[in-house]
């Protein structure tokens, strides 16, 4: 919703300034310079983009929209998903959590936190780890390496999609000056026509260099950015994960375990100690 308000404010202020100013809002539309600037981006983009990683760009723009997925409420979730796991642990040993790590799907354990079973990527990210506990591991640092080696990988993926939108928004205004080039090649040609003419055939030429910073620096690059924060945002839940595991992994009580968790948390998203304490209270028992 965001990203629309603010693309809202963009446009409205860009284009209600020029009107107000006594600008003619018809001599902006220039869909040839659109086409070169637009195209020459998507073309570029394309070059430089492997065909994976140009495919989940698209699927990035409706997460970009809506903003980071994982809200204080999300984390507060996770955490108390943690302490039910790790409770469990504790109490019968880690092949109890044998039969919850096989079949995820059916676990009445991992079903009473919605919002984290209905997401595939990250339910198998905390099983697979905590089948590695099944198994006898029991090296936390060996794990942190791993764990570490995983989120790094997911990461740069990730900033591959944001990075190339980025670039294609710090080409535009290049491309916008090549739009603007041509169309005054264009004015060349008509150099014999009336003052009148040639005046509106320039001011087309430069509408191409206008709308290659305004579309670059107005949107492309926000847009990017915005890719980013929705990013850092599921690479800071997997972050999440990995400090109550490595916790647990090095003998600490539930309760210790996900406190070390909360506190890898900035302030707009962690819990308070006593939310987190109230919430894993009134948690039913197994």
């Amino acid at each position: 919703m965001l990203i629309i308000i603010g693309s809202i404010i963009v446009t409205v202020s860009v284009l209600g300034g020029y009107a107000m100013h006594g600008g003619d809002l018809g001599v902006l539309w220039q869909p040839f310079e659109f086409v070169i600037i637009f195209g020459a981006a998507i073309g570029a983009f394309i070059i430089g983009t492997p065909k994976s990683i140009a495919a989940d760009t698209i699927k990035a723009i409706g997460p970009m929209m809506k903003g980071p997925k994982y809200k204080k409420d999300d984390f507060l979730e996770l955490l108390s998903m943690q302490y039910s796991v790790f409770k469990l642990a504790k109490t019968k040993g880690d092949l109890a959590l044998e039969s919850h790590v096989e079949k995820p799907g059916d676990s009445p354990l991992f079903q009473r936190f919605p919002k984290f079973a209905s997401d595939h990527h990250n339910l198998a990210f905390l099983c697979d780890y905590l089948r590695l506990l099944t198994l006898g591991t029991n090296n936390a640092h060996e794990v942190e390496a791993i764990i570490d080696a995983e989120i790094e990988a997911h990461h740069h993926h990730k900033h591959s999609i944001s990075s190339g939108v980025i670039t294609m928004a710090d080409g535009m205004p290049a491309l916008g000056i090549v739009a603007a080039v041509l169309g005054v090649i264009n004015t060349m040609g008509s150099i014999t026509e009336p003052p009148e003419v040639l005046g509106k055939l320039i001011g087309a030429a430069l509408v191409g260099t206008f709308s290659g910073v305004l579309f670059s620096y107005g949107f492309f690059a926000p847009y990017g950015r915005a890719m980013e924060a929705v990013f850092e945002n599921e690479t800071l839940y997997l972050n999440c994960m990995k400090a109550g595991l490595l916790a647990h992994m090095q003998g600490y009580a539930p309760q210790v375990s996900i406190e070390f968790a909360r506190k890898i948390l900035p302030d707009h998203l962690r819990p308070t100690f006593q939310e987190l304490e109230e919430t894993v209270t009134n948690l039913p028992s197994e």
